[in-house]
């Protein structure tokens, strides 16, 4: 009986989290976020740009991001690589920027985002099959190798146990499949339901600490197994939590 109890206080709090940052305040110059310049587009091709960079220092993320023309997502190859010459990012050198931006245009004018992600997608409902689609097009519509590349894009995944979390796979899911004050809502016909947590080392810490989380690992085995508690407390929409968990993680709090 303890335990339930446990449990109920534990979703009171965090349902009470999620309607406090589940406001347009939330993301802003003063509380950046990858997602503050995905929503100036509100374009899929971009915001996955801003989700697939969105590693390291925030400040330093979104300063990356708002050098970028994405314009250049409809120019020729000579024109991508001509205006992204002096763009790197961490582990990216600027032919990697302009890679994945060549890929990126390539898959537009063959089909959608949205298109390849549900071919994989669709078979079982599992969302990591659809970013395996995603990946694979990417590297046999332009193919590029560099580990800063494979970093970016990530490897096709066929394991979940001592796997990388594809984190930012993940967020870029949430911000096209959900519809908030947060979240950008783009797609359709992808269940809220199947998302997994995009989890980042602020969510693992603050979920284990708050019980939510048992797996010492680091991996997409953990994502999987918190997805599955916060579905005790949302089954529609477990990623609704994961907002507030993060900045509950990044500020330090504990609730």
């Amino acid at each position: 009986m303890k335990e339930k109890n446990s449990i109920i206080s534990i979703k009171e709090k965090l349902d009470l989290e999620v309607a406090k940052r589940n406001c347009e305040g939330e993301v802003c110059l003063e509380r950046l976020d990858p997602i503050m310049v995905a929503h100036r587009y509100k374009d899929p091709t971009i915001s996955l740009i801003c989700a697939l960079f969105a590693y390291g220092n925030v400040k330093q993320i979104v300063k990356f991001l708002n050098s970028l023309d994405f314009s250049l997502l409809s120019k020729s190859d000579d024109e991508i690589r001509e205006g992204l010459k002096n763009h790197y990012y961490r582990f990216q050198k600027s032919e990697d920027v302009v890679a994945l931006f060549i890929a990126l245009k390539r898959l537009n004018e063959r089909s959608t985002l949205e298109e390849v992600f549900k071919s994989g997608y669709e078979r079982s409902r599992n969302t990591v099959d659809g970013i395996n689609a995603l990946i694979k097009t990417f590297k046999d519509i332009y193919p590029h190798e560099s580990m800063g590349y494979n970093f970016l894009i990530s490897q096709i995944t066929t394991k979940t146990k001592g796997a990388g979390a594809l984190k930012r796979w993940m967020m870029y899911l949430r911000w096209m499949v959900r519809a908030d004050n947060i979240d950008m809502g783009l797609w359709s016909g992808v269940d809220k339901c199947d998302l997994i947590i995009p989890l980042d080392t602020h969510t693992f810490n603050v979920s284990k600490k708050m019980e939510l989380l048992s797996r010492k690992s680091y991996d997409l085995q953990a994502a999987i197994e918190l997805t599955s508690k916060l579905k005790e407390f949302d089954a529609e929409d477990p990623l609704k939590y994961d907002f507030a968990l993060y900045r509950i993680g990044q500020e330090k709090l504990w609730i």
